[in-house]
């Protein structure tokens, strides 16, 4: 499959915690200790099988991105 999205970043899942509505996964990137966490459905992340351990991209998408600090 090709996608548009240039932003994509390798990595394996290190969390997958299911709510009642969403989930939220947790991803540590290739080559170092950065995680990226993403939001998602539990409905996606049941019908995508995921689990720790598992190999998975991150792809990113976005038309803002904020930084804030005190």
């Amino acid at each position: 499959m090709r996608l548009s999205t240039r932003n994509q970043l390798t990595g394996t899942i290190t969390d997958v915690t299911l709510g009642s509505v969403m989930a939220t996964v947790k991803v540590k990137l290739d080559g170092g200790e950065q995680i990226v966490t993403a939001s998602i459905t539990k409905d996606a992340a049941e019908d995508l099988g995921l689990v720790v351990g598992q190999p998975a991209t991150v792809l990113i998408k976005s038309t803002e991105v904020m930084i804030g600090v005190e």
